[in-house]
């Protein structure tokens, strides 16, 4: 019986579709075959970023509007529910939606299939809470400058945005995905009526995270 090395058959899936000009078109075969056990998502961990519950301390969200960009299999978005936020997830992915779903069938979440590249309009700067965690490192440099100005345009004014991502000193490629990102890369999440509140470097100087408000 054959094993599957989750990550390198995550970056021969994104290979593939580099090769055909379309940086998003793995998630969705990726899915569908997790779905029917003929793959494993890497990042589905099965519990909420650590990083989330640190950056929380005891805080409530009151009812204020959440999104959970590239939400995967939803555990960070219950989480984040689970603070008193009227939390949005979505993922690119019809099927990881479907997964998702299934997994918390009685979930307040609203779960959405969404592309970042062309969010809902009534989705610019509505959200007082956005959490972009591991999804823009998904993505290669080329497509990245776009994917952080969609993120970073669904903060209000007012609001808190989390990133994590993992981190490298450098901008050489590597073969990917992750596509880990620079210091540069983080902080220029801060444009358009954004601005970055701290940036630290976690899990033994591996992974970025920062937070950012909206002004």
């Amino acid at each position: 019986m054959t094993t599957i090395d989750p990550d390198e058959d995550s970056r021969n899936r994104a290979a593939k579709a580099l090769a055909t000009g379309n940086a998003t078109a793995w998630f969705e075969p990726l899915y569908a075959d997790a779905a029917t056990g003929d793959a494993v998502v890497p990042w589905a961990r099965g519990v909420a970023n650590p990083e989330i519950a640190d950056w929380a301390a005891g805080g409530r969200g009151d009812g204020k509007r959440a999104i959970v960009i590239g939400c995967a299999l939803g555990d960070d978005a219950e989480y984040v529910a689970s603070l008193g936020y009227d939390t949005v997830a979505f993922d690119v992915s019809p099927t990881a939606i479907a997964t998702v779903r299934g997994r918390f069938p009685e979930s307040t979440v609203d779960y959405a299939v969404a592309d970042l590249f062309a969010p809902p309009t009534a989705w610019d700067r509505h959200f007082d809470l956005v959490v972009e965690i591991a999804t823009v490192q998904a993505l290669p440099r080329h497509v990245r400058e776009v994917a952080i100005d969609r993120v970073s345009s669904l903060l209000a004014p007012g609001g808190t945005m989390l990133v994590g991502a993992f981190a490298t000193e450098d901008d050489t490629e590597v073969e990917g995905p992750p596509w880990p990102l620079t210091q540069s890369e983080v902080e220029s999440f801060a444009r358009d009526g954004v601005r970055l509140d701290e940036l630290d470097r976690t899990r033994g100087g591996g992974r970025w995270w920062a937070t950012f408000s909206g002004e």
